[in-house]
């Protein structure tokens, strides 16, 4: 490892985002301590961070809504920065449990701050969402828009949570913070060993057309056909999950030695329709994927897409991988592991 590298924390690294990230900064040189409690993640996924970022991270097991946990890991391990992945993330979820959302979300970066606070830790990465800039603004959505009035509980969670770091830099001139809003991740490692691999029903498009792809679903549903686009189905800037992971590897390289709070969107500023996903992936897989259409479903916007620009401008990242890209890894990984990490 290089001498000059941070030791970093990363909080739900199992996760989807987590571990392609863990494998970039392990690549990169980092020094890495994953925590998760495996409500969202698998633990086969550790030895496959392994395997792809040349040694095993350090693990602990814990749940950051637990404060007396959260004080022990940071009494008994040093960290420079914080890379604050944990947190439940079903849209759907969020509206039929909105009191698990708010307590689980909000006490679990409450739990991080204090610690960071306590033990002098000063750099933290925040994994935000698009979510937080809600319905009323037109997209492109840049970082200038006022963010909120968000459509679920899980968007008020990324929006809240935002504003507590944001005050609590404010309040610690030595805090230095990036918010990353992301779009929408898809994708996976370029060597199909690591992906994402949702518990239950997927309620993300490509996890759906990919399952359906391998047969472990048996129908697609394209959830409206009458939105104002030129296809009549929802458009949203999809981004793979390769480039999402270095943006953190950015973000950190940005924040060494800074103050403040800054948020970046992280997308690719091309916005693509559900019916353009679905053809690049029978592209990517070969095959023809037959789907019904079905009603719109509750707070789907017709379109969303980032203006990128500040991030390429003060952080030096840039989106590199397309959608073709984005579909044949997905298919790489999923027909290496059709039934994810089972188990």
């Amino acid at each position: 490892m290089s001498e000059n590298k941070m030791r970093v924390l990363l909080t739900g690294g199992c996760g989807y985002i987590g571990s392609h990230t863990a494998v970039e900064l392990m690549r990169a040189g980092y020094d890495v301590l994953i925590a998760d409690n495996f409500v969202n993640s698998f633990p086969a996924v550790l030895p496959r961070i392994e395997e792809l970022g040349g040694r095993r991270p350090d693990f602990r097991e814990l749940d950051f809504c637990d404060a007396e946990g959260v004080d022990r890991l940071f009494a008994e391990e040093k960290f420079e920065a914080v890379i604050h992945f944990a947190g439940l993330k079903c849209v759907p979820e969020s509206v039929t449990q909105p009191i698990r959302y708010y307590r689980n979300n909000l006490n679990s970066t409450l739990n991080v701050l204090d610690a960071m606070n306590k033990y002098g830790v000063k750099y933290i990465v925040f994994s935000s969402s698009a979510t937080v800039y809600g319905e009323k603004n037109p997209a492109p959505y840049n970082e200038e828009m006022e963010t909120g009035s968000c459509t679920n509980p899980y968007g008020s969670t990324k929006f809240m949570s935002e504003q507590i770091i944001s005050d609590a830099v404010r309040a610690d001139p030595e805090l230095g913070a990036v918010l990353l809003r992301y779009f929408n991740p898809i994708g996976a490692d370029a060597s199909g060993r690591i992906g994402e691999d949702p518990f239950g029903v997927p309620n993300n498009l490509m996890p759906i057309v990919a399952q359906f792809a391998t047969g472990r679903r048996e129908h697609l549903y394209v959830y409206g056909n009458d939105y104002e686009t030129p296809d009549g189905t929802c458009r949203r800037d999809y981004i793979h999950v390769t480039d999402l992971a270095i943006a953190h590897i950015k973000a950190l390289e940005y924040i060494s030695g800074r103050t403040g709070c800054e948020a970046f969107n992280i997308g690719t500023g091309v916005d693509y329709s559900v019916l353009e996903v679905i053809n690049a992936f029978e592209k990517a897989c070969g095959k023809e994927l037959k789907f019904e259409f079905a009603p719109r479903r509750a707070g789907d916007l017709p379109t969303s897409y980032a203006d990128a620009h500040k991030a390429e401008r003060l952080l030096g990242w840039k989106a590199e991988r397309d959608l073709d890209t984005m579909c044949r890894d997905i298919w790489r990984w999923q027909s290496n592991n059709p039934m994810g990490y089972e188990k």
